[in-house]
């Protein structure tokens, strides 16, 4: 199923549609953009082909779909993926080309994974951004993901040249992200 968008750009339009294996390549790239743009949130590097687990998600067993953002040149701009967790579901990846980002490209992908759990009968959907990454918490909050359902807590074993920064209060505890 596909479902068109319209935006206020010099796009006009912009189509969602299943993820079809020509996709790969511009998948793989807006994989590793993704990874990278993650990495460097905490001051690391990603590694040479950080696009290779891309290959690794394409076969999960719990991946129930797959869709990409095209725009009207053609060109694959987003993906947005839907994995089964229990009766709910996890948005996972949802990535949308640096250049093309603040289209209303982002929310035009959880809008249609949203539908698209709802056809499938999931009762929730969660989405996990880094702790850093303020711009998709944003986004994420404005699209209605406004409930925090889970938190994953992390100790640094390295504690020297530790990257973590102050300020996040939580149940009146301080912590690092």
């Amino acid at each position: 199923m596909t479902s068109q968008v319209s935006q206020a750009t010099e796009a006009s339009a912009l189509t969602i549609r299943a993820y079809r294996p020509t996709d790969h390549r511009e998948c793989r790239q807006l994989w590793a953009e993704m990874t990278a743009a993650d990495a460097g949130l905490y001051g690391a590097t990603s590694n040479d082909d950080s696009g290779a687990a891309f290959e690794e998600y394409l076969t999960r067993l719990d991946l129930s779909g797959m869709w990409v953002a095209v725009d009207a040149a053609h060109l694959v701009v987003g993906m947005v993926g839907l994995l089964l967790d229990g009766r709910g579901g996890q948005v996972e990846p949802l990535v949308v080309a640096s250049a093309r980002r603040g289209e209303g490209i982002g929310r035009a992908l959880l809008s249609h994974v949203a539908d698209q759990a709802r056809r499938r009968g999931l009762g929730q959907l969660s989405i996990s951004p880094a702790a850093r990454n303020r711009d998709a918490i944003r986004c994420l909050h404005a699209a209605g993901y406004d409930a925090l359902s889970r938190v994953t807590l992390a100790i640094d074993l390295r504690r020297k040249g530790s990257v973590w920064q102050d300020g996040i209060d939580l149940h009146d505890l301080r912590f690092r992200y």
